[in-house]
């Protein structure tokens, strides 16, 4: 092993010497059992060693004498590398070894970190660049310890550097610089790229180096990663001179660059310079700023030559001076980017619109105008005033900065239409007060039961006391006030207690009874009254409230266009009224608000005009209703005797449908249809016609108009009465009542019991004073089922042979056998009868069919041969002819005297059929 150091001179024999006491003896005992030969002693020293010290000295200096013999005699015994180097690692972990050893990378000797660094130190003065790795190599030892002493050395001195693990000077850069140069001025230019591809260097580091020396070392020009000697730039400098001088319209300046590229490549050929557009660039921006090239550069990329500039000057100004206004495409033809900005800067005083820039002399032209129609009550279009060029939204701006216009529109006295179009207040008011006049022209009808008034121009034609109306909501009108009075009802739970009748007969109240009136004809009519403002639900329910909504139907703008077009002719000049946004649109739009109140206060006045009357209307048919229905509930109560007999059962109930649903059911149509027009502010009248019986036709017709649910439940209503059963019909009756707000009572058995006392005593009536024959006989039958079941009846004559077989069980044989053939020769009688006089519908009448077609009225065979009711009194001939003779009178003194006390005999038949055989003799 070797030891490579740096290290000043020592004896490594004496250090250990010095530090081990125990060698020191032992070297002592040698030093004095060995000879020590003298050599070359002087007088001189031993003349001195005779002195006080002089033998000291003389040993000291033969001892070093015997050293020097010793080391440099060659020893038979040498040491292995393995005992040198744990020698050297006794001597390190005992500290006699105090500086860092470092081995080689061969491991064959020992190195010092201050002699690597100086050996390090001595490659960089003989190359100027070294590489970590070449220097690893170079003195065999390992790359992280050249790595740190790398950084010791560049870190001690200030001119080296240690970039991508290669250390380089100043002195070497200065050198590669000089070499550049001496290249440069050979060649005129030099790519960055091409110096760092030749020192394999990065283009940024090439960069960084040559800008300090640029000037001094290198004598060039740097430019977008070239260098270019001071001749070529001004040539360069030159062209681009005279290319910017040349042109004298606005040009993207890189278009220029790439000519004066193209003509650079023409003249030097392929192996020609080539030249960057940013150095074209950076010599214009030198050139520019020297004052050598006159012009202007917008965005870095576009001149404007300054001879351009003056031209657009002066023909802007020319144009804008002539027609006091100019348009924006006229500078974008002058290629000035911006015009708006461009005229706003030149011309401050100007007006910047949409399309145009005009001069402040158009605003005052159209301010005196507008003055002037504002002031007269007039209206003007600002187009016709404003020169053709203007369109609407300049128009509209125009109009803002007139000083005119702003003032009436803070004072309200003008509105302004379609964006051009100036009216006046009073203009528009006068307008509004001829349409006002005029408002009930305009067709307007109403919803019935809802209060919308709907537009109607043209209308169907129905039959006299039939309306129509539409199925549109309300238009905001359900107010107590302003209605007075309304169809509508309150629950039936707030309702008092109250006397009905029937056949004027009074009763009194049962506990048993579902619905009670309310006490008294005054308490009635105010419970009514409390449910007229139309927020509660029909029935006595209360209805959601719903958010008041303007129909769109009510006053329509193209009505009111019409109108406005018909008052004020020269508004036809504005255009039609296809465009939402245009004059005439917009009028009738803003005066559609102003008609609405307008009409609306008219109705809301007739409302409370005709509220008395809805009262009135709405009491009578209450009162109707009351009787009917009891009567209906009566009578109804009969057909569950016959459940066993379908005929005679689906007979009796049509006979029901036809004498006495079809009355009620039109009294209700038509009242509820009087009702809805008198709340609704409509004018009703009157007539004879509406008393008259409806056709179906006419009941779907008025059904079908009522509003919102009612509607349903009357259509509902009207099937009801077209079918065949008598209960779905009360089922209905009592489902419209209800959503009406009308009662519906409820048959109790203490009004039942009244009613069947004064139905069974005016019958006993009918029968004592019966002259007829035939008249008598329905009378009879009726007054025996009234004893025998305790239920009055309602039945046409097809089915009183019906009735009198049922009533076989109930009476004696005999008195059947009687009441029998007083039914048969009842049956020829008036079969002769219609023989006599031609007529064979009154034989088919007779025989068994009912009466003729719906909505005419019955023949008087019928109504004497149907039983009657309560409220049926018949009123028919007193005579009856067969063949031509008139028939002798019954005595019905002692037909009373056999069935009103209801005990019928054996002794009583003979007088009865002897009256009926003189009768058919």
């Amino acid at each position: 092993l070797s030891v490579r150091s740096q290290a000043p001179s020592f004896s490594p024999l004496r250090q250990v010497e010095s530090r081990d006491p125990q060698l020191r003896r032992r070297l002592d005992r040698s030093r004095q059992t060995a000879p020590l030969p003298v050599s070359g002693d002087t007088a001189a020293d031993r003349a001195g060693s005779e002195g006080a010290g002089g033998a000291m000295d003389a040993e000291l200096l033969e001892l070093q004498r015997q050293l020097e013999a010793a080391q440099s005699a060659r020893s038979s015994v040498r040491l292995s590398e393995r005992n040198v180097v744990e020698l050297v690692q006794k001597l390190q972990e005992r500290g006699l070894i105090d500086f860092e050893l470092l081995h080689t990378v061969s491991g064959k000797e020992y190195i010092t970190s201050d002699h690597l660094k100086h050996e390090i130190k001595v490659e960089i003065k003989k190359r100027g660049r070294a590489s970590l790795v070449d220097l690893s190599d170079t003195l065999g030892v390992d790359l992280y310890h050249i790595e740190r002493q790398a950084q010791k050395v560049v870190t001690e001195d200030p001119a080296l550097m240690l970039i991508n693990a290669e250390i380089m000077s100043q002195s070497y850069w200065d050198t590669v610089t000089e070499e550049i140069n001496e290249k440069l001025q050979e060649r005129s230019q030099i790519a960055l790229a091409e110096i760092a591809a030749q020192l394999h260097i990065g283009s940024e580091l090439v960069l960084n180096i040559l800008e300090p020396r640029l000037g001094t070392i290198v004598q060039g020009r740097l430019e977008g990663g070239q260098l270019y000697t001071p001749a070529y730039v001004s040539r360069i400098t030159a062209m681009v001179r005279g290319a910017t001088r040349g042109l004298t319209v606005p040009t993207n300046l890189p278009s220029v660059w790439n000519s004066l590229q193209q003509q650079l490549q023409e003249m030097h050929g392929a192996n020609g310079v080539s030249v960057e557009g940013s150095f074209f660039q950076s010599i214009f921006v030198a050139l520019l700023k020297e004052g050598a090239v006159l012009g202007s550069v917008r965005a870095g990329v576009h001149w404007t030559p300054a001879v351009f500039a003056h031209a657009q000057k002066e023909s802007v100004d020319a144009f804008f001076s002539q027609n006091s206004y100019i348009g924006y495409e006229v500078l974008q033809k002058l290629v000035i980017p911006q015009p708006k900005q461009y005229l706003e800067a030149r011309y401050p005083d100007g007006i910047a619109l949409e399309a145009v820039f005009v001069h402040p002399s158009v605003v005052d032209m159209l301010d005196a105008a507008v003055g002037d129609a504002i002031e007269n009550g007039q209206w003007i279009d600002s187009l016709s005033i404003l020169p053709s060029y203007i369109s609407g939204p300049d128009a509209t701006k125009i109009l803002s900065l007139c000083p005119s216009f702003q003032k009436a529109a803070k004072s309200s006295k003008a509105v302004l239409f379609g964006g051009s179009c100036v009216f006046s207040n009073v203009f528009i008011k006068g307008i509004f007060d001829q349409l006002e006049k005029e408002i009930d022209s305009f067709g307007i009808k109403h919803s019935a039961g809802q209060g919308t008034p709907v537009n109607m121009n043209s209308s169907s034609e129905h039959r006299a006391g039939s309306v129509q109306y539409s199925d549109t909501k309300d238009f905001g009108d359900n107010d107590a006030s302003s209605t007075g009075a309304s169809s509508d009802r309150g629950p039936k739970k707030k309702r008092g207690k109250a006397t009905g009748s029937a056949k004027g007969g009074a009763v009194e109240k049962d506990d048993d009874e579902e619905i009670i009136p309310v006490k008294g004809k005054k308490a009635h009519r105010k419970n009514k009254d409390i449910g007229s403002s139309g927020d509660a639900k029909r029935g006595g329910k209360k209805a959601p409230e719903k958010p008041k909504e303007e129909n769109t139907n009510i006053f329509p703008d193209e009505l009111i266009e019409q109108k406005v077009l018909a008052v004020a002719p020269e508004l036809e000049e504005l255009g039609g009224s296809d465009d939402l946004n245009g004059p005439i649109k917009l009028l009738s739009s803003h005066l559609r608000p102003m008609l609405i109140d307008a009409w609306k206060k008219k109705r809301n006045t007739m409302l409370s005009e005709n509220a008395e009357r809805r009262r009135s209307v709405l009491d009578n048919l209450q009162k109707q209703l009351d009787e009917a229905v009891l009567d209906m509930q009566l009578y109804e109560k009969a057909l569950d005797v016959f459940e066993d007999d379908p005929a005679t059962s689906g007979i009796l109930h049509k006979h029901l449908l036809r004498t006495m649903g079809t009355p009620i059911v039109d009294k209700i149509l038509s009242s509820l249809d009087r009702d809805n027009k008198l709340k609704n502010g409509m004018e009703y009248e009157d007539s004879e016609e509406q008393h008259a019986q409806l056709s179906t036709t006419d009941r779907t017709f008025l059904a079908k108009d009522l509003p919102g649910q009612l509607s349903s439940k009357a259509q509902a209503l009207v099937e009801a009465l077209e079918g065949k059963w008598f209960d779905s019909f009360m089922d209905a009756l009592r489902d419209t009542a209800e959503e009406s707000g009308l009662l519906f009572k409820k048959l109790d058995k203490r009004l039942e019991r009244s009613m069947l006392h004064s139905y069974r005593k005016d019958l006993i009536a009918q029968v004592s004073s019966e002259t007829d024959p035939v008249s008598f006989l329905p009378k009879v039958v009726a007054l025996l089922f009234l004893q025998a079941h305790n239920k009055g009846l309602q039945a046409p004559g097809r089915a009183v042979g019906a009735v009198i077989t049922l009533l076989k069980d109930k009476l004696p044989a005999s008195t059947f056998k009687v009441l029998t053939e007083y039914h048969a020769t009842t049956v020829k009688v008036l079969a002769l009868q219609a023989a006599a006089t031609g007529d064979v519908s009154r034989r088919r009448l007779c025989i068994g069919p009912d009466a003729g077609e719906e909505g005419r009225p019955r023949r008087e065979a019928d109504a004497r041969t149907q039983i009657p009711g309560p409220r049926h009194e018949q009123r028919v001939s007193r005579k009856h002819y067969v063949h031509g003779a008139p028939c002798p009178r019954v005595n019905t003194q002692t037909s009373l005297s056999i069935i009103g006390t209801g005990a019928w005999d054996a002794s009583s038949h003979p007088a009865i059929l002897g009256q009926l055989s003189t009768l058919i003799n």
